[in-house]
Protein backbone atom coordinates (compact mmCIF):
# COMPACT_ATOMS: atom_id res chain seq x y z
CA UNK A 1 0.00 0.00 0.00
CA UNK A 2 3.04 2.30 -0.25
CA UNK A 3 1.47 3.93 -3.30
CA UNK A 4 -1.83 4.63 -1.55
CA UNK A 5 -2.93 8.25 -1.62
CA UNK A 6 -4.67 9.01 1.65
CA UNK A 7 -7.79 11.18 1.22
CA UNK A 8 -6.47 13.70 3.74
CA UNK A 9 -3.73 14.31 6.28
CA UNK A 10 -5.88 12.60 8.93
CA UNK A 11 -5.89 9.22 7.21
CA UNK A 12 -2.26 9.60 6.19
CA UNK A 13 -1.22 9.96 9.83
CA UNK A 14 -3.29 6.94 10.88
CA UNK A 15 -1.88 4.87 8.03
CA UNK A 16 1.73 5.80 8.75
CA UNK A 17 1.35 4.94 12.45
CA UNK A 18 -0.26 1.61 11.60
CA UNK A 19 2.48 0.77 9.08
CA UNK A 20 5.13 1.43 11.73
CA UNK A 21 3.26 -0.68 14.26
CA UNK A 22 3.04 2.44 16.43
CA UNK A 23 -0.30 1.88 18.13
CA UNK A 24 0.19 4.61 20.74
CA UNK A 25 0.82 6.96 17.80
CA UNK A 26 -2.30 5.64 16.09
CA UNK A 27 -4.35 6.41 19.18
CA UNK A 28 -2.77 9.87 19.41
CA UNK A 29 -3.90 10.59 15.86
CA UNK A 30 -7.32 9.08 16.50
CA UNK A 31 -7.80 11.22 19.61
CA UNK A 32 -7.26 14.35 17.50
CA UNK A 33 -9.62 13.17 14.76
CA UNK A 34 -13.38 13.55 14.56
CA UNK A 35 -15.11 10.17 14.32
CA UNK A 36 -18.35 9.92 12.36
CA UNK A 37 -20.93 7.36 13.38
CA UNK A 38 -23.42 6.15 10.73
CA UNK A 39 -27.09 6.39 11.64
CA UNK A 40 -30.45 5.78 10.01
CA UNK A 41 -31.70 9.21 9.02
CA UNK A 42 -35.25 8.35 10.07
CA UNK A 43 -34.03 7.57 13.60
CA UNK A 44 -32.10 10.85 13.89
CA UNK A 45 -35.02 12.86 12.53
CA UNK A 46 -37.26 11.23 15.14
CA UNK A 47 -34.83 11.96 18.00
CA UNK A 48 -31.83 14.16 17.08
CA UNK A 49 -30.36 13.88 20.60
CA UNK A 50 -29.83 10.10 20.52
CA UNK A 51 -26.89 8.25 18.96
CA UNK A 52 -27.48 4.58 18.27
CA UNK A 53 -24.94 1.78 17.84
CA UNK A 54 -25.55 -0.46 14.81
CA UNK A 55 -22.63 -2.91 14.90
CA UNK A 56 -21.63 -5.16 12.02
CA UNK A 57 -19.76 -8.49 12.10
CA UNK A 58 -16.41 -6.74 12.65
CA UNK A 59 -17.64 -4.34 15.35
CA UNK A 60 -18.99 -0.81 15.43
CA UNK A 61 -17.81 1.10 12.34
CA UNK A 62 -16.69 4.73 12.56
CA UNK A 63 -15.04 6.89 9.93
CA UNK A 64 -12.71 9.85 9.83
CA UNK A 65 -13.57 12.86 7.66
CA UNK A 66 -11.61 11.92 4.57
CA UNK A 67 -13.16 8.48 4.06
CA UNK A 68 -16.81 9.37 4.58
CA UNK A 69 -18.95 8.09 1.70
CA UNK A 70 -20.94 10.38 -0.55
CA UNK A 71 -24.03 11.66 1.32
CA UNK A 72 -27.09 9.53 0.67
CA UNK A 73 -30.77 10.02 1.46
CA UNK A 74 -31.13 7.33 4.13
CA UNK A 75 -27.86 7.22 6.09
CA UNK A 76 -26.42 10.20 7.97
CA UNK A 77 -23.40 10.62 10.23
CA UNK A 78 -23.00 12.06 13.71
CA UNK A 79 -19.67 13.53 14.77
CA UNK A 80 -18.17 12.22 18.02
CA UNK A 81 -14.78 12.01 19.72
CA UNK A 82 -12.75 9.03 20.88
CA UNK A 83 -13.48 10.10 24.46
CA UNK A 84 -17.21 10.05 23.74
CA UNK A 85 -16.97 6.42 22.60
CA UNK A 86 -14.88 5.53 25.66
CA UNK A 87 -17.55 6.96 27.94
CA UNK A 88 -20.59 5.70 26.00
CA UNK A 89 -19.44 2.08 25.74
CA UNK A 90 -20.66 -0.62 28.08
CA UNK A 91 -20.42 -4.42 28.40
CA UNK A 92 -23.34 -4.98 26.00
CA UNK A 93 -21.60 -3.19 23.14
CA UNK A 94 -19.36 -4.83 20.48
CA UNK A 95 -15.91 -6.17 21.25
CA UNK A 96 -14.29 -3.94 18.62
CA UNK A 97 -14.41 -0.34 17.42
CA UNK A 98 -13.80 -0.62 13.66
CA UNK A 99 -11.99 2.52 12.48
CA UNK A 100 -12.18 3.21 8.74
CA UNK A 101 -12.96 -0.42 7.84
CA UNK A 102 -12.01 -1.45 4.34
CA UNK A 103 -9.26 1.16 3.94
CA UNK A 104 -5.48 0.88 4.38
CA UNK A 105 -5.82 3.02 7.52
CA UNK A 106 -8.28 0.61 9.17
CA UNK A 107 -7.90 -0.69 12.70
CA UNK A 108 -10.06 -2.87 14.92
CA UNK A 109 -9.65 -1.67 18.47
CA UNK A 110 -10.61 -3.88 21.40
CA UNK A 111 -12.99 -2.27 23.84
CA UNK A 112 -12.22 -3.64 27.30
CA UNK A 113 -12.35 -1.22 30.26
CA UNK A 114 -8.54 -0.99 30.14
CA UNK A 115 -8.66 -0.16 26.42
CA UNK A 116 -11.24 2.56 26.97
CA UNK A 117 -9.21 4.02 29.81
CA UNK A 118 -6.30 4.20 27.36
CA UNK A 119 -8.50 6.01 24.84
CA UNK A 120 -9.39 8.60 27.45
CA UNK A 121 -5.72 9.07 28.34
CA UNK A 122 -4.84 9.76 24.71
CA UNK A 123 -7.80 12.14 24.47
CA UNK A 124 -6.65 14.00 27.59
CA UNK A 125 -3.16 14.36 26.09
CA UNK A 126 -4.36 15.55 22.68
CA UNK A 127 -3.49 19.22 22.02
CA UNK A 128 -6.50 19.73 19.73
CA UNK A 129 -9.49 18.01 18.17
CA UNK A 130 -10.61 18.13 14.57
CA UNK A 131 -9.37 20.22 11.68
CA UNK A 132 -7.69 23.40 12.87
CA UNK A 133 -9.74 26.54 12.15
CA UNK A 134 -7.73 29.13 10.25
CA UNK A 135 -5.62 26.55 8.39
CA UNK A 136 -5.99 25.26 4.84
CA UNK A 137 -7.36 21.70 4.61
CA UNK A 138 -7.99 19.72 1.43
CA UNK A 139 -9.10 16.33 0.22
CA UNK A 140 -6.34 14.79 -1.89
CA UNK A 141 -8.80 12.23 -3.26
CA UNK A 142 -12.58 12.46 -3.27
CA UNK A 143 -12.71 16.20 -3.96
CA UNK A 144 -11.86 18.21 -7.10
CA UNK A 145 -8.53 20.03 -7.06
CA UNK A 146 -8.72 21.56 -10.56
CA UNK A 147 -11.37 22.58 -13.04
CA UNK A 148 -14.62 24.57 -12.91
CA UNK A 149 -16.15 22.77 -9.91
CA UNK A 150 -12.96 23.24 -7.90
CA UNK A 151 -12.99 26.93 -8.89
CA UNK A 152 -16.55 27.29 -7.62
CA UNK A 153 -15.66 25.56 -4.35
CA UNK A 154 -12.62 27.81 -3.96
CA UNK A 155 -14.98 30.80 -4.12
CA UNK A 156 -16.15 29.56 -0.69
CA UNK A 157 -12.65 28.89 0.63
CA UNK A 158 -12.67 31.85 3.03
CA UNK A 159 -15.33 30.09 5.09
CA UNK A 160 -13.69 26.68 4.69
CA UNK A 161 -10.47 28.02 6.16
CA UNK A 162 -12.07 29.99 8.98
CA UNK A 163 -14.38 27.07 9.92
CA UNK A 164 -11.71 24.37 9.67
CA UNK A 165 -13.16 22.31 6.81
CA UNK A 166 -11.92 20.76 3.56
CA UNK A 167 -12.17 23.53 0.97
CA UNK A 168 -12.92 21.08 -1.87
CA UNK A 169 -15.47 18.67 -0.39
CA UNK A 170 -18.52 18.85 -2.62
CA UNK A 171 -19.88 15.59 -1.14
CA UNK A 172 -20.04 17.42 2.14
CA UNK A 173 -20.84 16.11 5.62
CA UNK A 174 -19.50 19.10 7.53
CA UNK A 175 -19.62 18.52 11.27
CA UNK A 176 -22.32 15.90 11.02
CA UNK A 177 -25.98 15.87 10.07
CA UNK A 178 -27.48 17.34 13.23
CA UNK A 179 -24.83 20.05 13.52
CA UNK A 180 -25.31 21.16 9.93
CA UNK A 181 -29.09 21.31 10.34
CA UNK A 182 -28.65 23.32 13.54
CA UNK A 183 -26.29 25.72 11.77
CA UNK A 184 -28.76 26.37 8.96
CA UNK A 185 -31.65 26.84 11.37
CA UNK A 186 -29.92 29.18 13.81
CA UNK A 187 -27.91 31.24 11.30
CA UNK A 188 -30.27 31.38 8.34
CA UNK A 189 -33.70 30.26 9.53
CA UNK A 190 -33.52 27.33 7.10
CA UNK A 191 -35.52 24.27 8.15
CA UNK A 192 -36.47 22.59 4.87
CA UNK A 193 -35.34 22.19 1.24
CA UNK A 194 -37.45 25.11 -0.01
CA UNK A 195 -35.97 27.48 2.55
CA UNK A 196 -32.44 26.33 1.72
CA UNK A 197 -33.00 26.77 -2.01
CA UNK A 198 -34.41 30.27 -1.52
CA UNK A 199 -31.43 31.47 0.55
CA UNK A 200 -29.01 29.81 -1.87
CA UNK A 201 -30.54 31.54 -4.89
CA UNK A 202 -30.49 34.92 -3.16
CA UNK A 203 -26.81 34.48 -2.36
CA UNK A 204 -25.94 33.44 -5.90
CA UNK A 205 -27.84 36.49 -7.18
CA UNK A 206 -25.97 38.66 -4.62
CA UNK A 207 -29.27 39.84 -3.17
CA UNK A 208 -28.43 39.49 0.53
CA UNK A 209 -25.40 41.76 0.66
CA UNK A 210 -26.37 45.38 1.36
CA UNK A 211 -27.37 47.17 -1.87
CA UNK A 212 -26.18 50.44 -0.30
CA UNK A 213 -22.63 49.08 -0.03
CA UNK A 214 -22.72 47.97 -3.64
CA UNK A 215 -24.21 51.28 -4.76
CA UNK A 216 -21.35 53.24 -3.17
CA UNK A 217 -18.74 51.01 -4.81
CA UNK A 218 -20.52 51.19 -8.17
CA UNK A 219 -20.35 54.99 -8.10
CA UNK A 220 -16.59 54.77 -7.66
CA UNK A 221 -16.23 52.15 -10.41
CA UNK A 222 -17.95 54.50 -12.82
CA UNK A 223 -15.78 57.42 -11.75
CA UNK A 224 -12.61 55.33 -12.11
CA UNK A 225 -13.72 54.28 -15.57
CA UNK A 226 -14.43 57.88 -16.58
CA UNK A 227 -11.22 59.36 -15.18
CA UNK A 228 -8.91 56.34 -15.67
CA UNK A 229 -7.22 56.84 -12.35
CA UNK A 230 -7.59 57.01 -8.58
CA UNK A 231 -10.76 58.59 -7.23
CA UNK A 232 -10.47 61.12 -4.41
CA UNK A 233 -12.73 60.33 -1.45
CA UNK A 234 -14.44 63.73 -1.49
CA UNK A 235 -15.02 63.49 -5.23
CA UNK A 236 -16.53 60.05 -4.63
CA UNK A 237 -18.79 61.38 -1.87
CA UNK A 238 -19.92 64.33 -3.95
CA UNK A 239 -20.68 62.12 -6.95
CA UNK A 240 -22.71 59.73 -4.80
CA UNK A 241 -24.65 62.66 -3.32
CA UNK A 242 -25.35 64.11 -6.75
CA UNK A 243 -26.56 60.75 -7.98
CA UNK A 244 -28.89 60.30 -5.01
CA UNK A 245 -30.33 63.80 -5.41
CA UNK A 246 -30.89 63.23 -9.10
CA UNK A 247 -32.60 59.91 -8.35
CA UNK A 248 -34.88 61.55 -5.80
CA UNK A 249 -35.85 64.27 -8.32
CA UNK A 250 -36.55 61.74 -11.07
CA UNK A 251 -38.72 59.69 -8.74
CA UNK A 252 -40.83 62.81 -8.05
CA UNK A 253 -41.50 63.54 -11.74
CA UNK A 254 -44.87 62.57 -13.26
CA UNK A 255 -44.73 59.23 -15.07
CA UNK A 256 -46.36 58.47 -18.43
CA UNK A 257 -48.11 55.09 -18.30
CA UNK A 258 -50.59 53.30 -20.62
CA UNK A 259 -53.30 54.69 -18.35
CA UNK A 260 -52.12 58.25 -18.70
CA UNK A 261 -49.93 60.51 -16.61
CA UNK A 262 -49.40 59.35 -13.05
CA UNK A 263 -48.40 61.95 -10.49
CA UNK A 264 -45.57 61.00 -8.12
CA UNK A 265 -45.17 62.20 -4.57
CA UNK A 266 -41.72 63.60 -3.82
CA UNK A 267 -39.84 61.84 -1.05
CA UNK A 268 -39.63 63.74 2.23
CA UNK A 269 -36.57 65.98 2.27
CA UNK A 270 -35.44 64.61 5.64
CA UNK A 271 -35.48 61.08 4.21
CA UNK A 272 -33.36 62.07 1.23
CA UNK A 273 -30.89 64.03 3.38
CA UNK A 274 -30.61 61.12 5.81
CA UNK A 275 -29.87 58.71 2.95
CA UNK A 276 -27.20 61.04 1.57
CA UNK A 277 -25.56 61.45 4.99
CA UNK A 278 -25.55 57.68 5.45
CA UNK A 279 -23.87 57.03 2.11
CA UNK A 280 -21.25 59.72 2.76
CA UNK A 281 -20.44 58.05 6.11
CA UNK A 282 -20.31 54.64 4.42
CA UNK A 283 -17.81 55.90 1.85
CA UNK A 284 -15.61 57.09 4.72
CA UNK A 285 -15.82 53.64 6.35
CA UNK A 286 -14.92 51.89 3.11
CA UNK A 287 -11.99 54.26 2.53
CA UNK A 288 -10.64 53.61 6.03
CA UNK A 289 -10.92 49.84 5.61
CA UNK A 290 -9.14 50.03 2.28
CA UNK A 291 -6.36 52.12 3.82
CA UNK A 292 -5.88 49.42 6.45
CA UNK A 293 -6.14 46.69 3.79
CA UNK A 294 -3.29 48.31 1.87
CA UNK A 295 -1.16 48.67 5.00
CA UNK A 296 -1.66 44.98 5.90
CA UNK A 297 -1.19 43.51 2.43
CA UNK A 298 -4.82 42.70 1.72
CA UNK A 299 -4.77 45.21 -1.13
CA UNK A 300 -1.85 46.39 -3.26
CA UNK A 301 -0.54 49.90 -2.67
CA UNK A 302 -2.89 51.44 -5.25
CA UNK A 303 -5.68 48.87 -4.89
CA UNK A 304 -9.34 49.35 -4.10
CA UNK A 305 -12.35 47.07 -3.79
CA UNK A 306 -14.52 46.76 -6.89
CA UNK A 307 -17.57 45.06 -5.37
CA UNK A 308 -18.81 43.28 -2.26
CA UNK A 309 -20.76 40.66 -4.22
CA UNK A 310 -18.00 38.26 -3.15
CA UNK A 311 -19.50 38.28 0.35
CA UNK A 312 -22.67 36.64 -1.02
CA UNK A 313 -20.99 34.46 -3.64
CA UNK A 314 -18.54 32.98 -1.14
CA UNK A 315 -21.37 32.18 1.26
CA UNK A 316 -23.44 30.81 -1.64
CA UNK A 317 -20.69 28.34 -2.53
CA UNK A 318 -20.71 27.20 1.09
CA UNK A 319 -24.51 27.17 1.34
CA UNK A 320 -24.57 24.69 -1.53
CA UNK A 321 -22.42 22.27 0.50
CA UNK A 322 -24.31 22.88 3.74
CA UNK A 323 -27.51 21.88 1.96
CA UNK A 324 -25.95 18.55 0.95
CA UNK A 325 -24.79 17.90 4.52
CA UNK A 326 -28.26 18.68 5.87
CA UNK A 327 -29.92 16.63 3.08
CA UNK A 328 -31.84 19.64 1.82
CA UNK A 329 -30.15 19.43 -1.58
CA UNK A 330 -28.48 16.85 -3.78
CA UNK A 331 -24.93 16.68 -5.09
CA UNK A 332 -26.29 17.74 -8.48
CA UNK A 333 -27.89 20.81 -6.88
CA UNK A 334 -24.62 21.68 -5.17
CA UNK A 335 -22.54 21.26 -8.31
CA UNK A 336 -24.81 23.58 -10.29
CA UNK A 337 -24.65 26.13 -7.50
CA UNK A 338 -20.86 26.17 -7.13
CA UNK A 339 -20.42 26.41 -10.89
CA UNK A 340 -22.75 29.39 -10.87
CA UNK A 341 -20.86 30.97 -7.95
CA UNK A 342 -17.60 30.59 -9.85
CA UNK A 343 -19.00 32.11 -13.04
CA UNK A 344 -20.51 35.06 -11.15
CA UNK A 345 -17.23 35.69 -9.33
CA UNK A 346 -15.28 35.71 -12.58
CA UNK A 347 -17.77 38.20 -13.99
CA UNK A 348 -17.34 40.63 -11.08
CA UNK A 349 -13.59 40.37 -10.32
CA UNK A 350 -10.33 39.99 -12.20
CA UNK A 351 -8.32 37.81 -9.81
CA UNK A 352 -8.49 35.71 -6.66
CA UNK A 353 -6.88 38.59 -4.79
CA UNK A 354 -9.58 41.04 -5.90
CA UNK A 355 -12.30 38.55 -5.02
CA UNK A 356 -10.80 37.95 -1.57
CA UNK A 357 -10.58 41.68 -0.87
CA UNK A 358 -14.25 42.08 -1.82
CA UNK A 359 -15.25 39.21 0.44
CA UNK A 360 -13.17 40.61 3.30
CA UNK A 361 -14.68 44.08 2.97
CA UNK A 362 -18.21 42.67 2.99
CA UNK A 363 -17.47 40.61 6.09
CA UNK A 364 -15.89 43.57 7.87
CA UNK A 365 -18.72 45.97 7.00
CA UNK A 366 -21.19 43.41 8.31
CA UNK A 367 -19.41 42.37 11.52
CA UNK A 368 -16.42 44.51 12.42
CA UNK A 369 -17.85 48.04 12.95
CA UNK A 370 -14.36 49.52 12.40
CA UNK A 371 -13.05 47.88 15.54
CA UNK A 372 -10.31 46.12 13.53
CA UNK A 373 -10.78 43.28 16.01
CA UNK A 374 -11.23 39.54 15.59
CA UNK A 375 -13.47 39.80 12.51
CA UNK A 376 -10.91 41.94 10.73
CA UNK A 377 -8.00 39.88 12.03
CA UNK A 378 -9.47 36.57 10.90
CA UNK A 379 -10.37 37.97 7.47
CA UNK A 380 -6.82 39.21 7.01
CA UNK A 381 -5.29 35.95 8.20
CA UNK A 382 -7.50 33.89 5.88
CA UNK A 383 -6.69 36.16 2.92
CA UNK A 384 -2.97 35.78 3.57
CA UNK A 385 -3.29 32.00 3.92
CA UNK A 386 -5.20 31.66 0.67
CA UNK A 387 -2.91 33.97 -1.29
CA UNK A 388 0.43 32.64 -0.01
CA UNK A 389 0.08 28.95 0.90
CA UNK A 390 1.59 26.89 -1.97
CA UNK A 391 -1.25 24.35 -1.61
CA UNK A 392 -3.99 26.98 -1.77
CA UNK A 393 -6.54 26.80 -4.58
CA UNK A 394 -5.84 30.49 -5.15
CA UNK A 395 -2.29 29.50 -6.11
CA UNK A 396 -3.23 26.46 -8.20
CA UNK A 397 -6.50 27.22 -9.99
CA UNK A 398 -6.41 29.90 -12.72
CA UNK A 399 -8.91 32.69 -12.17
CA UNK A 400 -10.16 32.60 -15.77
Amino acid sequence: MDGWTAPSAIERELYEAKRRGDWPGYLDALARAELFLPQARADVDADPRAARFHPGPAGLAVYTRGVLPSPGPDTVFLRQSLAWFANAWDHRDPAHLAVNPGTPAEAYLTTTPADRARWRAHWDAAPSWGLTPGALHALHTGGPLHGPVAHGLAVGAHLSVSNGEFWNSLAHHGNGYTHERDRLRTSWGVTDPAGWFDVLQRMLDAEIVSPVWEYALRVRRLLASDFAGPVDVEHWRDAAEASLRHGAMKAAEPQLTPDGVTAAEPRPAAEVEGEIAGVRRLIGRIARYEQRFRADGLLPEDGWVRSVHAWDLGRGSQMARWGVAARYGTLEDAERAVLRAGAAARGAYRSWEEFSAGYSLGRCLHFDEEEFGRWYGSSLATHLTLTTDPASPYRNIPWQ
